[in-house]
């Protein structure tokens, strides 16, 4: 919307705007479309480089995984071998309940929000993204998230799904860098 306000601006500017702010207005729309030429060229390159990789190949199947998420993903933990488990990688990016323990009775509070920032960050809009289709659906994993909606703020479900992909995405990795070794000649 301001794109075509400021083609409108330049196009058939008002006789009020002098020809300096006209001009500077111009330039900036032209550093504008640099940028988004820039930007277009490296999602580009990304989507070529998850293409060619088969643990993100893998993990853009995963509903609310693109390929921004993949890269990071892949980049962060590489072949995943450095988290025991799943259970281990949703902990590391922040998306588990805190814990509180007093009396020998445990109260969860909100994520811990530690670990790669950008990454739990792409897994949370991407669950956001995901969640009205995969709720929708008639799985397993769709029965989880209306049970869950059902009983739990749209936020905490939404938290709570970011951690099932990322243990989801440790499991696709792991499958992934395995069936690559077996592959590979001795």
């Amino acid at each position: 919307m301001l794109e075509r306000e400021v083609d409108a601006l330049l196009d058939s500017p008002p006789a009020d705007v002098s020809p300096c702010i006209l001009a500077l207005v111009a330039d900036m729309r032209a550093e504008w479309r640099a940028l988004d030429g820039r930007t277009d060229a490296l999602n580009d390159d990304l989507a070529g480089h998850a293409q060619r990789d088969e643990a993100a190949r893998r993990l853009t199947t995963i509903p609310g995984i693109g390929v921004l998420s993949t890269t990071a993903m892949v980049a962060a933990i590489g072949d995943g071998k450095s988290f025991r488990r799943a259970s281990d990688l949703p902990a590391w990016l922040g998306l588990t309940p805190r814990q509180m323990t007093t009396g020998g009775k445990p109260k969860l509070l909100g994520i811990t929000k530690r670990g790669n920032t950008y990454l739990r960050m792409l897994l949370i809009h991407g669950a956001r993204a995901a969640l009205p289709g995969l709720a929708k659906q008639h799985t397993p994993l769709g029965a989880w998230l209306r049970g869950l909606l059902a009983r739990a703020h749209r936020n905490v479900v939404i938290v709570a799904l970011a951690a099932k992909l990322a243990r989801i995405a440790w499991a696709t990795i792991i499958a992934a860098c395995a069936s690559t070794r077996q592959a590979a000649p001795p």
